[in-house]
């Protein structure tokens, strides 16, 4: 059971990291939100600006493994960590009552926001929205940029199509150079957006393994077994997702907005983050590059994008009161 926890929190769709260090005590609340209930933990003041974390996936929560890249956050803001619909204690708690929809995804998050600002008596919050998270992330920011004292997103889903493509094509070279004949034949099988959870599943198992961590061949019936379930709820919805293309349909944000990228981003490709991030129009923006990091780097790099949150977005906040 342990293992299985273990690769399972590896294996979510858009990687979100492991790092688990000793977790103060949050206090849980559970809220009304899209006609379920949905669970939030809260860390810190409540008279502390609020800080809202939207986590990966999707499917996948945060909450865990939250101390580990909040615990310094929590001296300066009111940490807020929200299990989405589908996800976590809020999956534990009530399924959602109807098919998961980005737009009903969307709807949530705005929802939810505005429930934070009324509770803690706050005009606006920051949002934070790592991989997944940065599509509802995005969202909001450009539909009500007005509830946002910033948005900052964590190695940010762009145009995934793209990114997708990429990797696919950097696997099938790899494959072909090590003349690694299994690996060439299921690459080659695997169709983007993907059709059905095998695409995923042989895209997954052969990024994984030429990123220097690669499953054991007897954990593999148990990888295509979580991808399988896992497609039965969030496919649709990701394949909404990698029909958006940020460059085209949102080229300028109305709040501020800070990127912060792993430079060996597979998953959510840096470039074309770097790219997009060039182009793009908003009142205030910075990106914060992290050499050595990859899909992970909110965890990766914790304690340096902490401080860079605190001294530099929330300080800039502060003086624009």
């Amino acid at each position: 059971m342990i293992k299985k926890i273990k690769i399972i929190s590896l294996l979510v769709i858009m990687l979100v990291g492991n790092s688990v260090l000793a977790q103060s005590q949050p206090k849980y609340d559970t809220l009304f939100v899209g006609n379920i209930k949905q669970v939030v933990s809260y860390s810190s003041s409540k008279d502390a600006p609020l800080i809202l974390f939207l986590h990966g996936g999707p499917g996948s929560s945060r909450m865990k493994q939250a101390e580990s890249f909040s615990n310094i956050l929590q001296k300066h803001f009111t940490v807020v960590q929200w299990d989405q619909r589908g996800a976590g204690r809020t999956d534990a708690l009530n399924k959602s009552s109807v098919p998961i929809t980005l737009n009903l995804m969307e709807n949530d998050t705005y929802e939810l926001i505005n429930l934070l600002l009324k509770k803690f008596n706050q005009k606006k919050l920051y949002l934070v929205g790592e991989s997944w998270g940065t599509v509802l992330g995005f969202k909001m920011a450009e539909k009500h940029p007005e509830l946002l004292n910033a948005y900052i997103a964590f190695s940010p889903v762009i145009n995934q199509t793209k990114s997708e493509q990429i990797v696919l094509e950097k696997l099938k070279l790899d494959a072909k150079s090590k003349s690694n004949t299994e690996a060439q034949e299921e690459l080659n099988k695997v169709k983007i957006p993907f059709n059905s959870y095998e695409d995923m599943y042989y895209s997954r198992k052969w990024m994984f393994s030429y990123d220097g961590h690669p499953f054991a061949e007897k954990d593999l019936p148990l990888l295509k077994q979580y991808m399988e379930d896992w497609s039965k709820t969030w496919l649709p919805t990701w394949n909404e997702v990698m029909k958006q293309n940020l460059f085209v349909e949102l080229p300028k944000i109305k709040c501020p907005v800070f990127f912060f990228l792993g430079e060996k981003d597979l998953q959510t490709n840096f470039g074309i983050a770097n790219d997009y991030f060039q182009i793009l129009k908003a009142p205030k923006k910075k990106m914060y590059a992290f050499k050595n990091a990859g899909h992970s780097v909110l965890t990766e790099e914790a304690e340096q994008v902490q401080k860079i949150i605190i001294e530099e977005i929330l300080i800039q906040g502060d003086k624009a009161k």
